[in-house]
């Protein structure tokens, strides 16, 4: 009795915040291996949920493959004319939706059951899903000496090899950790939940995992709602446009201060870049246990935790403008703080099977890698924005979907996009790309937003919530304020 009472007064007050009809609330209906849970977002909120499970084949293109637990959690709807089943596909690969149920978006998930059960997913091997532990190889970088990286190249390779031999011997498919099965196990979830379609919500790889499904099972799939798309042979982006990117920023900087300081981005970047060739930097590195570690910080460090960095135009954004700066002046207590948070260690080099196999998987088309080793050669992040891809490119032949799997999505499923205009990972001309096949499409940008953009403004929470009402969305811009690059205090 106390859950009963608890979830009618639960949602009797999201119909409230959300303004939703005052209608009876539905019985809760639970399905196999499902339990009642009391859900705490990490903010502290509650909210009462159903936690589940279903097993689905490791790999379905073995006919003897084991199965394996896939887990998530259930919001069930508010509202009494509800939809399908709307199921969040998180980022990554190897986000974990559950727990991004609990974190900044916890009020777009109770949102959302206005118009159906929403769905927070832990994808095959991620979250609280049956998964295999991680791989410690036996392969280290030198930290303290000069090291290309086509050698880094080499010793994640040789890392990768042992792992996957490692899983493996364990017992693990890894050839069922592609998106092709991981999008067949969305739609195990619709049959397990009685359901003739869902609603796809998803961001960044996500958005690849949907695009994924509305190949294999279109008539199954009522709506779509993504942000930041990558589209199917966009596993590793343009390096040219990574460069306009930084054009774009420096738009940004020259309408503030900093344009005192920065008049140049992309020449300032290049002449750390000169410097560090020519003279890596010795930066001794405060470990949390106190104990130091010394690395020899050269060009390509730089380039991969710039590729870190610059997704949002946000704190981390100003911090990595400034790390340039300081080494432009030979002052490295900037990097020397941010690199205390263990990017660059003498560790073994470690993966976690999901996200290694995912990658790989999805692959990229060869005359798409010819175009991003030429424009590499003179990017400014050169080839490091993706890394480990396509360094890990065709490790393993079996593994790579093909380029059938990577071809463009053609579909008339009704489809909300978002797309942030200082997107730093997914960037804008690649994602209208991505959709030109999708005939039903409502694309908004979010100007002056990045790539985690769908709690960036309410408007967007808005505009979601008429799209599944199956109102006409307005298709006007939603604008941002300008950020802001100063310094960020410490």
């Amino acid at each position: 009795m106390r859950f009963t009472n608890h979830l009618v007064a639960t949602l009797t007050l999201a119909c409230s915040f959300y303004n939703v009809a005052d209608e009876q609330t539905p019985t809760l209906k639970l399905y196999d291996n499902e339990k009642q849970i009391l859900f705490t977002a990490n903010s502290g909120e509650t909210t009462d949920a159903v936690e589940g499970h279903l097993w689905v084949p490791e790999n379905r293109d073995n006919p003897n493959s084991r199965k394996i637990r896939v887990n998530y959690v259930r919001f069930p709807a508010t509202g009494s004319k509800s939809g399908s089943p709307i199921v969040y596909l998180s980022g990554g690969p190897g986000g974990s939706g559950i727990g991004t149920a609990k974190w900044r978006r916890y009020p777009l998930f109770q949102a959302l059951r206005e118009f159906g059960d929403v769905i927070a997913l832990d994808q095959r091997g991620t979250g609280k899903s049956e998964q295999a532990a991680p791989c410690v190889s036996t392969h280290k970088l030198a930290l303290n000496k000069v090291i290309s990286a086509e050698q880094v190249t080499q010793s994640y390779r040789a890392a990768a090899r042992e792992c996957f031999a490692s899983w493996k011997s364990q017992g693990y498919d890894i050839y069922g950790y592609n998106s092709n099965q991981n999008a067949l196990d969305i739609d195990d979830i619709r049959t397990h939940l009685n359901a003739d379609k869902v609603t796809l919500w998803g961001i960044s790889y996500g958005s690849h995992l949907a695009l994924a499904a509305m190949k294999l099972f279109p008539q199954h799939i009522d709506k779509v709602i993504i942000a930041s798309a990558e589209g199917l042979n966009q596993t590793v982006k343009l390096p040219a446009q990574t460069d306009l990117y930084f054009k774009k920023l420096q738009v940004v900087i020259d309408q503030q201060a900093l344009k005192t300081d920065i008049p140049n981005l992309s020449a300032l970047m290049k002449r750390v870049h000169a410097k560090l060739d020519e003279t890596p930097k010795q930066i001794t590195i405060q470990n949390r246990d106190g104990s130091m570690t010394k690395l020899l910080f050269q060009t390509h460090h730089l380039q991969t935790l710039a590729g870190k960095m610059i997704a949002d135009p946000n704190h981390y954004l100003a911090i990595l403008l400034h790390i340039y700066l300081g080494l432009d002046n030979d002052n490295t207590e900037l990097l020397s703080a941010v690199l205390q948070r263990g990017m660059f260690n003498d560790e073994p080099i470690t993966f976690k099977l999901m996200p290694l196999a995912m990658d790989i998987a999805s692959g990229i088309s060869a005359a798409r890698l010819a175009q991003v080793k030429q424009q590499a050669r003179t990017s400014l992040l050169a080839g490091q924005l993706n890394f480990p891809m396509p360094h890990l490119n065709m490790l393993d032949n079996q593994l790579d979907l093909g380029d059938e799997f990577r071809t463009e999505v053609q579909s008339s499923i009704p489809t909300l996009l978002f797309s942030g205009s200082l997107d730093g990972r997914t960037y804008p001309e690649s994602q209208a790309q991505t959709v030109k096949g999708l005939s039903n499409l409502t694309h908004i940008t979010v100007n002056h937003a990045g790539h985690n953009l769908y709690t960036s403004s309410p408007e967007v929470l808005v505009r979601m919530k008429t799209f599944l009402a199956g109102k006409t969305v307005s298709q006007d811009p939603i604008n941002l304020p300008l950020p802001q690059l100063r310094m960020p205090e410490r």
